[in-house]
């Protein structure tokens, strides 16, 4: 079974602060510790669990198992691979699958006397069971089940529970649960088929071992910056097992740095009891260039937490100052009017190089924001869109029913999604739900309007370095005549062109009726006036079976420069063209889905705003 440490030797080491351009950081997570780790990818034991009966029969202490796979990989696809069957066709109802391996005690560095073993799931669900030798283990957070299925989660190993070799055991269950949030993945009630996709859930990204200190800073970073004075907050987590007073000393350097001091530092003397704080701490960087999709600075964070006899835990981030505001009709990047060429992607099961090769391909159309529909990617896209200058929209996976419990897992998501990405200045604009997917009452249900106006009110007073869409493409809410979205998003679909006249000019007059399925505002009146900026935010889709337009990329390209000169033409913010690459039977992208050619002329997507 390989390893990417073979001699499981666990010491302090440099990560990406100090590699070159060409270096891919190998764990799927945006900020950096520097202590070394030990992949546990690779070959698992497993065994599909079909009647449920794993935790009665206490698998966790013994099971003989049949199969072995690799992790990571969908358990739709395990499960193809050991049974001989397509992974579409098997999972029903419930699935429960179990994986277990052995690895050995890593050799502890003495240098590190106050740690811990910790281990990272990438991301694992959509609820996941962990056992060490036997014995249950409970997350950070203290969850015996861990719920969700896009973001990572973390034990602390403790010393008792762990032996010369030791056995992880790992219990996966999934359904096809309409109140759990699921993206474009089938449940029982959309089917797969059209824009509906396979179900890919499971051991869906890396498991790591790593040592960590017994205090220290926990691997997520906010950041809010005042461009007008370069001031920057960052939101920092400690977490503790030792009351006391420490030290937050922060370290800013500029990205390509070589000189050994920072531009700027600062120190942060607190009181800390045990368990987890989250604290505000604010540092002005002088003479700081700001990061945009043109000139992409980033400069990089050290933190540390520093206990009173010196013992040091550090993270290492990149930060890019930006400011974000929709101001009358159109958005403000740094205080200029930006317009947002945007294009719809949708990875599904692509990879993290295969999602890299994409995204420079939406890069070459044009395209200075990229609309990641409805799904959890790997950290390390946002990193790569803060690094090549793409602006992200990004959104969170959608339930298919709208119940109590819809929108508690809903709400439970994106606090887990927005713990893990605040510190992405390519990140600019959040959608809570798209097409009422999940809010499918939301035009006669007071209390799913009100779940998105106070998540909406919440986001604004929490991530004010974002903007929010309550629902986009239609139903947007207005409460007391004031819309609960930053933007007026609009999705339309049609390959004709004087019928695509026709609904841009109804749009910038001002009419909510009949430009789109269904009307664009429910609640309380609401008087557009051209108070907030316009966003086409799907439309194109050419391609698509049945749907009509042109098939052949000549006849596409041609039919898009004309759709996008009507756009130009208008007091319209920002579109977003319909799509990247194909997807299963969506069959309409620009981009070559294997090979990331793009399959158009370069720069047909791009514009100006005053055009």
């Amino acid at each position: 079974m390989s390893m990417y440490h073979p001699n499981y030797g666990l010491s302090k080491s440099k990560e990406e602060g100090a590699a070159d351009e060409t270096f891919t950081n190998p764990l799927p997570r945006a900020v950096l510790r520097p202590n070394s780790f030990i992949l546990l990818d690779g070959e698992w034991n497993f065994d599909l669990d079909i009647e449920d009966h794993g935790l009665q029969e206490r698998w966790y202490l013994s099971h003989v198992y049949t199969h072995r796979v690799i992790w990571p990989a969908t358990v739709e696809e395990h499960i193809g691979a050991v049974m001989g069957l397509h992974f579409q066709s098997i999972k029903e109802d419930k699935t429960v699958a179990w994986y277990e391996r052995e690895f050995p005690l890593p050799n502890k560095d003495e240098s590190l006397p106050l740690s811990i073993l910790q281990l990272t799931f990438g991301a694992c669900g959509y609820e996941t069971r962990v056992w060490l030798n036997g014995h249950a283990l409970q997350t950070v957070e203290g969850e015996e089940v861990h719920k969700g299925e896009y973001t990572s989660f973390t034990y602390e190993l403790q010393e008792k529970d762990l032996q010369t070799v030791n056995r992880l055991t790992v219990r996966i269950a999934d359904t096809k649960d309409a109140d759990i949030p699921r993206g474009k993945q089938e449940s029982f009630i959309f089917k797969r088929g059209g824009i509906w996709y396979q179900s890919y859930s499971g051991a869906v990204r890396s498991i790591w071992l790593e040592v960590v200190e017994r205090n220290r800073l926990r691997s997520r970073v906010g950041v809010v910056s005042i461009v007008e004075d370069r001031m920057v907050r960052f939101n920092l987590t400690t977490h503790i097992h030792d009351p006391g007073i420490y030290t937050i000393r922060l370290n800013v350097f500029k990205r390509k740095q070589e000189a050994a001091e920072p531009i700027a530092k600062a120190d942060f003397c607190l009181a800390l009891e045990a368990g987890e704080k989250q604290q505000r701490l604010v540092l002005e960087v002088p003479g700081a260039e700001l990061w945009s999709p043109d000139a992409p600075h980033l400069y990089t964070l050290i933190a540390q937490l520093i206990d009173k006899n010196g013992y040091t835990a550090e993270i290492e981030t990149h930060f890019g100052l930006r400011k974000i505001e929709a101001r009358g009709r159109y958005v403000y990047l740094n205080n200029q009017p930006v317009y947002l060429d945007g294009i719809l992607y949708q990875p599904g099961l692509s990879s993290y190089e295969v999602i890299k090769q994409h995204m420079l391909a939406m890069k070459k159309l044009g395209c200075n924001l990229v609309r990641i529909h409805i799904a959890g990617v790997d950290p390390r896209v946002y990193k790569l869109a803060d690094r090549i200058g793409m602006l992200l929209w990004v959104e969170v996976p959608s339930p298919h029913r709208s119940s109590r419990q819809s929108r508690t897992n809903h709400h439970n998501e994106l606090l887990r999604m927005l713990a893990l990405m605040q510190t992405h200045p390519s990140i600019i604009i959040w959608s809570l739900y798209n097409e009422d997917w999940g809010a499918q009452d939301i035009a006669t249900n007071s209390k799913t309007r009100q779940y998105i106006i106070d998540m909406y009110h919440y986001m604004h007073l929490y991530f004010p370095q974002f903007l929010v869409v309550d629902n986009d493409g239609w139903h947007h809410i207005s409460l007391e005549g004031r819309l609960k979205s930053d933007l007026l998003t609009v999705h339309v679909y049609t390959p004709d062109e004087k019928k695509w006249s026709k609904q841009l000019d109804r749009l910038v007059e001002g009419k909510l009726k009949s430009v789109t399925i269904f009307p664009l505002v429910v609640g309380d009146p609401f008087f557009y006036r051209k108070q907030l900026p316009l966003i086409v935010s799907e439309w194109g889709g050419f391609g698509f079976a049945n749907y009509g337009g042109p098939k052949k990329n000549s006849e596409r390209a041609d039919l898009i420069r004309l759709f996008k000169k009507e756009l130009r033409k208008r007091p319209i913010a920002g579109d977003v063209y319909t799509q990247a690459t194909d997807i299963e039977e969506e069959q309409n992208g620009l981009i070559d889905s294997k090979t990331g050619v793009v399959k158009v002329p370069e720069g047909l997507l791009a514009s100006r705003l005053n055009d």
